[in-house]
């Protein structure tokens, strides 16, 4: 099996099991955006909310206001939107657009289309691989430089433990060479 393919299948085993995650814990919401185009990516929808006041029995208005992350900047102020619970993007963003329920003012044929969980999910699980590709190079390249100084710090000290012998008059014998008869093989000799 190659590399290759055994990334690619250990993202879609990913893309699968995240969107089964996100499957289960979706509950969809549906409010109006009261702030797009100020911040990349984000948007601000307001939810409709009641509150119950029992000194006076009656329901109050307390709409609730989220930031929704929108992926690709597809929504604009006005819109009425779905959107659902996902995982977070930033500390106060914890909300994706799911679909654009009904358009204000540009046509929703004409803006980027809002990807799908199964997109999202993908998307997630490649950026994720390619991330952990990057984070292992870096450690390989730490590991052949902590390698590199190790064996650099051993000869430092081998040369100075060397040096101490040599000073002390304990120098070790120096490795005995063959005298130059000796090194010539008999076939040489004439």
């Amino acid at each position: 099996m190659s590399a290759a393919t055994a990334a690619t299948e250990a993202v879609a085993a990913a893309a699968t099991a995240a969107s089964t995650v996100v499957r289960r814990a979706a509950k969809e919401m549906h409010g109006v955006v009261v702030s797009a185009g100020l911040m990349n990516r984000t948007v601000k929808v307001k939810l409709g909310g009641v509150r119950w006041e029992p000194r006076v029995r009656k329901y109050f208005k307390q709409p609730q206001c989220k930031l929704v992350h929108d992926p690709r900047n597809s929504v604009r102020l006005g819109d009425v939107v779905a959107i659902t619970p996902s995982w977070r993007v930033s500390r106060h963003v914890r909300h994706v657009i799911k679909h654009i329920i009904a358009p204000f003012g540009e046509p929703i044929e004409a803006r980027p289309a809002v990807p799908t969980l199964e997109e999202r999910v993908a998307e997630r699980a490649e950026k994720r691989a390619r991330k952990d590709e990057r984070r292992k190079v870096i450690k390989d390249e730490r590991a052949r430089v902590r390698a590199e100084a190790r064996a650099e710090h051993i000869a430092r000290k081998e040369a100075k433990k060397k040096g101490k012998l040599i000073a002390a008059g304990l120098a070790p014998p120096e490795p005995k060479q063959k005298p130059a008869a000796a090194m010539t093989s008999p076939d040489d000799v004439d």
